[in-house]
């Protein structure tokens, strides 16, 4: 867990010592700033409290517990800020995983380095990305995720090249051969020669091995495969299926395994056929994996309690351990949602129509009932093994407006013995969140909406509505209860894990406050302490801007055996149960319900317990791949939208500030342009990054994180998923704490590497 400042002193004076595991934990944190000066710096040491440090210092390097590398201390096996890695392969979630060139421990295996991917728009031209055996330099960084590699690192420069593949699109020209024209804008074009080309035809999105020919001119290259054409309505999810190397296709046993697969039987399951479960999804769903019910508690002694039902669809019973549809469910880690399609983890047969909760139909779930007292505390659950029978299938937008006095013909029958249960269920559990005060960032998710040839129609923000956050709310409690369950059974289990947000984190985003007279706890942080800021900001200029910085301050989730909490949900065990037919990790829980409870076939068996640290960790990695791949997707097809549409002006807000320029999102589009820092103008701009601006040294006008501006589109770039902007609104005069950083930084903007020189627009 990450260090708050509460934590880094011994007691609560200012000033006082550190014991030597908060020391350690600074220096793991904190790998870049290290020094002893900087470590006194950090605990505001002074006089004597240096002296003292000093010595505590050099009895952890007689310890061998820190090691001296120039001026910095780090620990043992750790790595310097800049090192030389070998690129020694690439994970299947697209990225790459590097070791250090040269690692002096005798014995010990030099650890691994995940290198970080930056988004295209952000790096100037450095040639083809960088590819597996190539020797690299990197800055290197203390990996805050405990299911990765111990280290992350962002490429300096690459040292050698060794022979790789290229991701592109085929261009032939008259007289045979072409080029390819990449998709990832770093990569350079690739010449052709006709007897290259092989089966690819002009359009064809292949895949290239490419061999370097010299410093200047372009790579020649020779097409290796031919992975489909890029007029297909499904070509911009291809490009990031294969790019990111997403599994997309069943194999033929996994196939045969699903349509061999069988209706389940009562065997060891109650008959919840009469309970009018109804299942609430978008519209648009094509399965359905849960299902709620709510009614009164008649309990003399819970007088105003409720009793909730939850049936989660039984993906255990069909897909068992070792089993094909188990393996391939696991090499996919969960289903990837894109505009045009969805890639499932599991195939139709199952996922579409054996699981799938369906109206009227027989289906097996795995079901629990809660009970909760008045004031939405609970006071009892129990898990069982049932048939159901959906009542009905309903879409969140029905439900809200049958509740909101407009039913139709199907809600008008469901309204006082179904949906007003549900609703009324509903308040009372969320007197029960209201006290517990989960992260409330409610930041709106943007839906594109695609014409029948898969391009963009539009870009909506759905209606953020109670029925969304009923069934949210009941899906929270359910995952509540299953790690409760598991753990007094004491059975093993992943749970979902967040942590709190890293002491570097925290002290970015205090510095960002400050510029705002906003303020941040110290000592021990809970998700409300970050409520506050959120409430304070609220119909604010900058409520965005402070939206933003707070979700960049959040770690990340993931999935782990060991349970440190949820911090965004506030909620100290947690675990993912609701989403078997999408999410391998649901798959794993709903099995060790099984087999903790009892409850027949399909429990977890022996070797997965074994491997449960392995489990969560592919499981974790594959989520992110699939994040990478959805996002890069809307990338590409709104730079596919506004192609046609460059030299128009759009009104924007500036959402990310770097050394190299500035991003400008687009509300009304949902996209992200970079408009570089070269062209703002005449002055010379300075980065700020604890008031994420960039200031212009001569004048002190500049641009800040959240300013609503006017650019022009200057080019898009489809295939990379990529816009550049020119920015048309001129700076404003920033706060004065901002404008006398400038003033200070000015003389020695050239050592600090964070000025460019603007030129004038044409």
């Amino acid at each position: 867990m990450n260090l708050t400042k509460k934590q880094i002193r011994k007691g609560d004076a200012k000033g006082a010592i550190p014991d030597r595991e908060t020391v350690l934990r600074f220096i793991a944190e904190n790998p870049n700033r290290a020094s002893k000066r900087d470590i006194a710096k950090a605990f505001s040491l002074k006089g004597q409290d240096r002296i003292d440090l000093k010595l505590l210092l050099k009895d952890l390097e007689n310890d061998g517990l820190l090691e001296k590398r120039r001026k910095t201390l780090v620990r043992p096996g750790s790595l310097p800020p800049g090192t030389v890695l070998e690129i020694v392969a690439r994970e299947d979630d697209g990225s790459l995983m590097a070791r250090p060139s040269e690692w002096p421990h005798d014995g010990s295996v030099a650890p691994a380095v995940r290198i970080r991917a930056e988004r295209p728009a952000k790096n100037r031209k450095r040639g083809p990305a960088p590819s597996v055996g190539d020797q690299v330099l990197a800055r290197i960084a203390q990996n805050d995720d405990p299911a990765d590699a111990p280290f992350t690192g962002r490429i300096m420069k690459v040292l050698e090249r060794s022979k790789g593949f290229t991701l592109g699109v085929f261009r032939s020209t008259p007289g045979g051969g072409g080029r390819i024209e990449p998709v990832e804008r770093r990569d350079k074009e690739i010449l052709i020669a006709p007897d290259d080309v092989g089966k690819a035809k002009d359009g064809d999105l292949v895949e290239v091995q490419s061999a370097r020919t010299g410093r200047h001119g372009l790579n020649r290259g020779k097409i290796q495969d031919v992975v489909g054409s890029v007029a297909s309505e499904r070509a911009i999810s291809t490009i990031a299926l294969h790019a990111h190397g997403i599994p997309h296709v069943f194999p033929p046993a996994v196939l045969d395994e699903a349509t061999k697969a069988d209706h389940a039987t009562m065997k060891n399951r109650e008959d919840w056929r009469k309970i009018p479960l109804v299942t609430i999804d978008p519209a648009d769903a094509k399965d359905h994996d849960d299902a709620v019910f709510a009614e009164a508690d008649d309990n003399p002694e819970n007088r105003g309690g409720v009793i909730v039902y939850v049936a989660i669809a039984d993906v255990a019973w069909y897909v068992r351990p070792d089993s094909a549809l188990d393996r391939e469910a696991f090499k996919r880690g969960n289903s990837v949602y894109f505009p045009d399609r969805v890639v499932p983890m599991l195939p139709e047969r199952i996922s579409n129509d054996l699981c799938s909760l369906k109206e009227g139909v027989d289906r097996p779930a795995l079901a629990l009932r809660m009970i909760f007292n008045h004031d939405g505390r609970k006071i009892g659950h129990t898990f069982h093994r049932v048939m159901m029978k959906s009542a009905a299938r309903l879409a969140y937008a029905q439900a809200q407006q049958a509740i909101d006095g407009h039913p139709d013909d199907k809600t008008g029958t469901l309204l006082d013995g179904v949906l007003k249960p549900l609703w009324h269920a509903y308040g009372v559990l969320k007197k029960g969140r209201d006290r517990r005060q989960p992260l409330d960032l409610d930041l709106p998710e943007r839906k594109i909406r695609l014409n029948d040839d898969g391009s963009v129609a539009d870009v909506i923000v759905p209606d953020r509505l109670d029925a969304h956050r009923l069934i949210e709310e009941f899906m929270i409690q359910a995952n509540v209860a299953a790690a409760e369950s598991l753990e007094r059974k004491r059975q093993p289990l992943i749970y979902r894990i967040h942590d709190e947000p890293s002491l570097a984190k925290q002290e970015a985003l205090r510095d960002f406050l400050k510029t705002l007279n906003m303020s941040l706890s110290k000592g021990n942080l809970r998700s409300n302490s970050f409520n506050g800021i959120l409430a304070g900001a609220r119909d604010k200029p900058y409520e965005t801007m402070v939206s933003e910085m707070v979700l960049r301050s959040q770690s990340q989730a993931v999935y782990s055996p060991d349970n440190i909490g949820h911090f965004g949900l506030n909620l100290r065990k947690y675990a993912h149960f609701t989403s078997p037919i999408r999410r391998y990790a649901d798959l794993i829980v709903h099995r060790a319900l099984i087999a903790a409870y009892g409850l027949g076939e399909g429990g977890v068996t022996a070797r997965e317990e074994e491997n449960l640290e392995e489990i969560a960790a592919e499981i974790s990695a594959f989520e992110r791949r699939a994040m990478a791949a959805e996002r890069d997707t809307v990338d590409r097809l709104i730079a596919h939208h506004l192609a046609d549409r460059v030299g128009e002006i759009f009104n924007g807000q500036i959402s990310g500030v770097t050394k190299s320029g500035l991003f400008v999102s687009l509300p009304q589009f949902g996209a992200d342009g970079f408009v570089p820092v070269s062209t703002l103008g005449l002055d010379y701009y300075i980065y700020d990054e604890s008031h994420q601006a960039m200031v212009g040294e001569k004048s002190g006008m500049g641009y800040r994180l959240g300013d609503c501006v006017e650019v022009r589109l200057a080019e898009a770039i489809p295939l990379a998923g990529a816009l550049r902007f020119e920015m048309l609104s001129e700076g404003r005069k920033l706060p004065t704490a901002t404008r006398s950083f400038h003033k200070a930084n000015s003389s020695s903007r050239k050592q600090r590497g964070s000025v460019r020189r603007g030129r004038r627009r044409g």
